[in-house]
């Protein structure tokens, strides 16, 4: 089977490949010894927000605090 590149960087994969992934919209893209290698991964939306927050260097005890001072209504 053959996926064409197009010049926007797309590739359509096709149906007799793609069914045995259903309900799947992200895939890891992999390039591994000259060959491109898709693995089908769930993107977790909380665990990337988490994520988020720790790379900008937000604590739980600071969101704690955050939600606490506006349900006080300051």
């Amino acid at each position: 089977m053959l996926a064409k590149l197009t010049s926007k960087n797309q590739l359509t994969l096709p149906k007799a490949v793609i069914s045995d992934f259903g309900g799947t919209e992200y895939f890891d893209v992999t390039n591994e010894n000259g060959r491109i290698v898709l693995t089908p991964v769930r993107v977790n939306r909380a665990d990337a927000v988490r994520a988020k927050l720790a790379e900008v260097g937000i604590t739980e005890g600071d969101v704690a605090d955050a939600v606490e001072w506006a349900r006080r209504g300051e």
